[in-house]
C-alpha cells in the first residue's frame, strides 16, 4: 500500500488543483457577468421542456461532480495521464466559456423556492451561478470526461453499473435542477467527447502535438469540401430549428473530418494497429462513418468483397462480420482510417491511411511489411487486404508487398505485380500519384482510372 501510494504524483496533483480551481470560477464567472451587461440574452428551449418535473433532491447527483472533479487529480498512476486528463479539463473548461461569451443564452423559466436539505446546496449554487452559461453545458462535458477517467480503474461489472449510473444522474440532474434546456446536453456531450478525442490517456501524441498543415493540394481540396459541408448542416440546423438542430452533430463531424485532412492526418481518426477506433472519435465521426460505410457498400454492390491475388491473399472491401465469418475468419489487413474492422477479428492489423490522399512512400513500405507479417502469423492461411471499397489503398498496398515481398522482381518493375491485382480486381484505380510513390519499392509507371471515393 505505502508503494502504491509512493509511486502516484501527489504534489503535481495538487498542482493541477491549485490552477484549476481558480480558472474554473475566474472563466465561468466572467461568462455569467458577460452575460449579464448583453440588453438581451436569447434562450433556446423546446416546447416539452415545460413538462420536465423539478426534483430538488437531485441537486445532490448535481453537486457530486465536484467532489469527482476533485479526487480525480489525485487517482493518477502516472505524470502522462494526470497531465492528459488536466488538460481535458482546463480544454473544457476555455471552450465552454469561450462559447458563453460568444453565443450567451439564458435559462427561460426561474426555479420555484426549495426547502428542506436542497435549499442549502441551491443556495450555494445560487451564490456564484446565474441562469446563463447555458450551452454547451460545462457540467455535461466534465461529466462526460470525469466518466472516462473513473471507467479505467474499474473493472467489476456491478462497479461499472454504479459508475454508469451516476454519470446518467448527474447529465440528468441538469434537467430535473432546472438548471439547462435539453439543448445545452448534447452540445455539452460532443465538447466532453472533443476533449477526449483531443488529449487520449494512452501515450500517443497528442492532437495539438501532431498537427501538420498539409501541403498536398488533394488534402486541402478535400478539407475544403468537408469544411462546405460542415457548414452547411449548421446552417440547416439553425435555419430550421426545432428536431433540425440535430444537424449540429453531422455539422461537428465533418468539420473534425475536414481538420483531419487540413492537418492532423490519419492520426485524427485515432485508429489504433488493430483496426479499432478509440470511443470518442468514434462518437464524433460516427454521422460521417455512416455515410462513408453506405457509400462503399453503394460502390462495392455486385461485386464480390474480395477476390484472390495470389493463393492465400485476398484484396477486397473491409469485411462485414458475416462475410468475415464466412471466409473463414481470414487475418486482417485494414488500410483504412475510417472504419473498422469487424470487432471479433482477434489478430488484425491496420496502417491507417486517409481515403482519396497518396500516402508517402514509407507508409505504403509499412503497409507491405504489415501483410508480410500476417502471411507469416496466418502460416498458410489466407490473409485478406482491404479498405472502404478495396479499389485503391489495398490495392496499392497489395502490389507494394508483391513487389517486395511476393511474385514481382526488381528487374520487371512491379509491372507483374500490378497485373497480377489488376485481374483480381479488375476495378481497382490508382492514379499517376499513386505509380508516384511506389515507385521507390520498384513500382510500375502505368496508369488508369479516375478514383471513386473509397
Amino acid at each position: 500500500m505505502r508503494a502504491w501510494f509512493a509511486a502516484r504524483p501527489w504534489k503535481r496533483a495538487a498542482g493541477w488543483l491549485v490552477l484549476l480551481g481558480p480558472l474554473f470560477y475566474l472563466t465561468y464567472g466572467l461568462a455569467n457577468w458577460w452575460a449579464t451587461t448583453r440588453a438581451q440574452v436569447p434562450s433556446m428551449a423546446f416546447a416539452w421542456e415545460r413538462q420536465v418535473p423539478f426534483w430538488p433532491w437531485t441537486i445532490f447527483p448535481y453537486w457530486t461532480i465536484n467532489v469527482f472533479y476533485a479526487l480525480s487529480l489525485f487517482l493518477a498512476r502516472d505524470r502522462h495521464t494526470l497531465d492528459r486528463h488536466g488538460a481535458r479539463l482546463v480544454s473544457a473548461t476555455l471552450i465552454a466559456c469561450s462559447c458563453f461569451v460568444i453565443w450567451p443564452l439564458h435559462f427561460s423559466f426561474g426555479q420555484p423556492a426549495v426547502e428542506g436539505p436542497p435549499a442549502f446546496l441551491f443556495a450555494a449554487l445560487r451564490g456564484f451561478d446565474q441562469p446563463y452559461n447555458q450551452a454547451p453545458s460545462l457540467h455535461i462535458a466534465l461529466a462526460v470526461i470525469l466518466w472516462d477517467w473513473y471507467r479505467q480503474f474499474i473493472r467489476p461489472r456491478w462497479a461499472r453499473a454504479v459508475l454508469h449510473l451516476w454519470a446518467f444522474a448527474i447529465c440528468a440532474s441538469v434537467l430535473t435542477t432546472w438548471q439547462h434546456h435539453f439543448i445545452d446536453i448534447p452540445t455539452g456531450a460532443l465538447l466532453g467527447l472533443f476533449c477526449i478525442w483531443l488529449w487520449p490517456l494512452r501515450r500517443t501524441v497528442s492532437m495539438p502535438r501532431a498537427w501538420r498543415l498539409a501541403r498536398d493540394p488533394q488534402r486541402r481540396k478535400l478539407a475544403a469540401c468537408y469544411a462546405l459541408g460542415a457548414l452547411a448542416c449548421l446552417a440547416l440546423a439553425l435555419w430550421g430549428g426545432g428536431w433540425a438542430l440535430w444537424l449540429a452533430w453531422p455539422a461537428a463531424s465533418l468539420a473534425l473530418v475536414a481538420l483531419n485532412y487540413a492537418g492532423f492526418g490519419a492520426r485524427g481518426f485515432q485508429m489504433d494497429g488493430q483496426g479499432r477506433m478509440g470511443w470518442a472519435a468514434r462518437w464524433l465521426l460516427a454521422p460521417y462513418r455512416l455515410g462513408a460505410a453506405l457509400n462503399a457498400r453503394l460502390w462495392t454492390r455486385g461485386l464480390p468483397p474480395a477476390a484472390e491475388v495470389v493463393p492465400g491473399l485476398w484484396l477486397g472491401r473491409l469485411p462485414t462480420p458475416a462475410e468475415w465469418q464466412a471466409a473463414g475468419r481470414p487475418r486482417l489487413v485494414s488500410l483504412s482510417a475510417e472504419l473498422q474492422v469487424p470487432r471479433d477479428a482477434a489478430g488484425a492489423r491496420c496502417v491507417p491511411l486517409l481515403d482519396l490522399v497518396v500516402p508517402p512512400s514509407q507508409r505504403l513500405r509499412r503497409a507491405a511489411a504489415a501483410i508480410e507479417g500476417q502471411r507469416r502469423a496466418a502460416r498458410g492461411g489466407p490473409v485478406w487486404v482491404c479498405c472502404a471499397l478495396g479499389f485503391s489503398r489495398s490495392a496499392a498496398a497489395t502490389i507494394a508487398w508483391l513487389g517486395t515481398h511476393g511474385v514481382a522482381s526488381a528487374a520487371d518493375g512491379l509491372a507483374t505485380a500490378e497485373a497480377a491485382v489488376r485481374r483480381a480486381r479488375p476495378q481497382i484505380v490508382l492514379r499517376p500519384a499513386w505509380f508516384a510513390a511506389l515507385a521507390p519499392l520498384g513500382a510500375p509507371t502505368v496508369t488508369t482510372g479516375a478514383a471513386p471515393h473509397e
